[in-house]
């Protein structure tokens, strides 16, 4: 994709916080701005195609605006295009290979955004999870500038309503990240769960009743001793 792809149809604000305009970016402003137009179009390939080409120019780095509009696609229906954010904006979040971090605008704006996600987001970025195991370290990245991510993982986490995959990752994060206000829900789980499991031990031959999540519960232990190693 070539910047000649985006043409601005609004007069150019002024969108960039940099001290130094020899990076390049600077002429890249019309473009990116049209880009940003595109992030809220109905037609999930245009909004994926946009998002490719934010992400492929390091715009959230430089950025408070773009930061924003890509903390918004957090929640995107497009589950690939969650899939792409997620690494930028944990990108955005940490300091480069020079050690220099984004500006102050960058990040007060991610901060100040991503501390409003919700139950809703955040199982969206599980299922992105399941499908991108390898995005573990981003996504713990992001919640972590989310003080009640981890109430909301745990809400997940021990609800029978979610899918057990997505609910393995809610505990993975919880241990990962170090969310101590989840480790009472993790605790009455991990009671039920084992009385559960005892109840199955001993009654091989009664039928199971309701979903069966005592595979859970390695995933709750091994949350629930890294929040007592913290």
């Amino acid at each position: 994709m070539e910047a000649d792809d985006f043409k601005p149809g609004l007069p150019q604000p002024k969108l960039f916080d940099l001290d130094d305009l020899s990076t390049g970016v600077a002429e890249l402003f019309p473009a990116i701005w049209s880009a940003l137009e595109s992030l809220i179009v109905p037609d999930a390939a245009k909004r994926r195609q946009a998002t490719e080409f934010l992400v492929a120019r390091k715009a959230a780095r430089f950025s408070p605006l773009v930061a924003y509009m890509l903390v918004t696609r957090l929640s995107d229906a497009d589950i690939e295009i969650r899939a792409l954010v997620i690494p930028e904006l944990a990108d955005a979040l940490s300091p480069d290979a020079d050690g220099k971090y984004a500006s102050d605008g960058v990040r007060l704006s991610l901060e100040s955004n991503l501390c409003e996600m919700r139950t809703r987001t955040i199982f969206g970025l599980l299922l992105v999870l399941v499908r991108y195991p390898d995005l573990l370290h981003q996504v713990a990245r992001i919640l972590n500038a989310c003080p009640y991510a981890g109430t909301h993982l745990a809400d997940i986490a021990i609800s029978r309503k979610a899918p057990i995959d997505v609910r393995s990752k809610a505990l993975q994060l919880i241990g990962l990240v170090g969310y101590l206000d989840a480790q009472p829900a993790l605790e009455r789980m991990l009671v039920r769960l084992e009385s559960r499991l005892n109840g199955q031990q001993a009654m091989p031959f009664a039928p199971p009743v309701g979903l069966d999540d005592t595979n859970l519960l390695p995933d709750v232990k091994k949350a629930i001793a890294a929040l007592e190693a913290n």
